[in-house]
């Protein structure tokens, strides 16, 4: 269990790797997203948010490798919740 949920973890940082090199091809496969280019400002937008969600993958991935995962999600909902323990 320990090693694939550290290949899981690897597999996912390196998608979200992938997706910050390869920005250029996600915008010519599934073109631009009409949110980010609105909220983002510029028509740089889209490839913005599509490295964005890569870097989220990267921090998600790492996560998951080292087995934070919990207690970063704890750490970042414990406000919405009043601080449960």
């Amino acid at each position: 269990m320990f090693i694939l949920r550290i290949l899981l973890g690897l597999g996912i940082a390196g998608i979200g790797t992938w997706m910050i090199l390869k920005t250029e091809w996600l915008m010519a496969n599934f073109g631009a997203n009409r949110w980010a280019e609105e909220h983002f400002g510029t028509e740089g937008g889209s490839r913005i948010f599509y490295k964005l969600i890569g870097v989220a993958l990267i921090i998600i991935g790492f996560a998951i490798a080292t087995d934070i995962m919990q207690p970063l999600l704890f750490g970042l909902l414990s406000p919405l919740f009043g601080g449960l323990k």
